[in-house]
């Protein structure tokens, strides 16, 4: 079995919807499934087996920034990439983002799995919600990463979903040394957009003790406004954009992992991770983070864009031992529900059910 998986967005930038398919694509290759990634590329493949599409095009979409690729030399080269390689199955995430996936739609060759990622609202189904509807009719089998992305493509394109989730690659912290530290350390990593709420962590952290470390990792929009505003602060340490390896044992040092957005998030991946590293947890009351990381059991959840209350469970997280090691230990658990393997599993379950009604 050959499958085809294709992303909207380019797979050298650091993004959610890239890392779960290269990650999947890893896993799959494990069960002897053969899968070539197909997607913008700003530099060399990030991976083995990516067939790179050209340069992505960074657009402003719905509160975030994506780089897409909607030029017409990356669809000549998604077309002619499908032509030649004749995979039996296709697996697009985003199918309905502009690029790419798009255009594995319009030139159907093969069965399609389109995986729906996205959560919250976006101005594309409300404005082109007819032609869109028409176009998502071409997919032979649709898949969400949560209730929340589900609800967000069936209200504008209809049809019926299964609900899946976003994996977690269990293996990917062994061999890694924790991050040297001298402080009480609170761990953010993100894109610097308003809906990560990184301000409201930076307002939270003038109540921290003077001698606390914030490590802010990433980059984006509002990181020229926010780094000049909290110049004065000296907690702050802003890395830039990181590496996975240097991510990996920034989250093992760091006492506490704070994800403190305000909304769009369809799943909570980041907190997997942290969980996976041992590190406790303080985010939002997200309903999807909630649905990884239960209040007081995986995590403390505070409410969203609350800095007081966000700083109180922060020095709570760091104070209390018994707590937070009670949550380090659930958290361990609940990992092993959501790895990369049983996620390929599951996808590869459909590819094979979608061959079968083909034949």
């Amino acid at each position: 079995m050959r499958v085809g998986m294709v992303c909207p967005y380019s797979l050298s930038v650091p993004g959610g919807v890239q890392s779960q398919v290269l990650a999947i694509a890893r896993a799959m290759r494990k069960r002897d499934v053969e899968v070539r990634v197909l997607g913008p590329c700003d530099g060399p493949p990030p991976d083995t087996g990516v067939t790179p599409l050209g340069n992505s095009l960074p657009t402003a979409a719905n509160g975030s920034i994506a780089p897409i690729a909607p030029e017409p030399a990356a669809q000549l080269r998604t077309i002619r990439a499908l032509r030649e390689e004749r995979f039996d199955i296709l697996h697009l995430h985003e199918p309905m983002v502009p690029g790419p996936t798009m255009t594995a739609l319009f030139v159907k060759g093969s069965p399609i799995v389109g995986t729906f990622h996205a959560a919250g609202s976006s101005a594309a189904y409300r404005w082109l919600g007819t032609a869109l509807k028409k176009l998502s009719s071409r997919l032979d089998v649709r898949c969400a990463v949560s209730p929340d992305a589900e609800q967000m493509a069936k209200q504008s394109l209809g049809g019926s979903y299964t609900v899946l989730f976003n994996g977690i690659d269990t293996d990917s912290h062994q061999n890694v040394l924790p991050w040297p530290k001298e402080a009480p350390t609170i761990f953010f990593i993100g894109r610097h957009e308003n809906r990560k709420g990184l301000e409201v962590l930076l307002e939270a952290s003038q109540q921290l003790p003077q001698d606390w470390c914030i490590w802010i990792g990433g980059e984006g929009s509002e990181t020229a406004k926010l780094s000049e505003r909290y110049k004065h602060n000296s907690r702050l340490r802003w890395l830039g954009r990181i590496p996975a390896r240097e991510k990996a044992a920034r989250l093992k040092a760091a006492d506490v992992f704070c994800a403190p957005s305000l909304g769009g998030e369809s799943f909570g991946v980041v907190l997997l991770e942290a969980m996976l590293a041992g590190t406790a947890i303080v985010a939002s009351d997200l309903k999807s983070y909630s649905r990884v990381a239960q209040h007081g059991h995986e995590a403390i959840l505070v409410p969203r864009g609350d800095s007081d209350a966000l700083a109180k469970a922060l020095l709570r997280a760091v104070s209390d031992t018994d707590l937070t090691q009670s949550l380090i230990a659930n958290g361990s658990l609940r990992v092993d529900e959501y790895s990369m393997d049983r996620l390929a599993e599951e996808y590869e379950l459909i590819y094979r059910r979608m061959i079968n009604a083909e034949c």
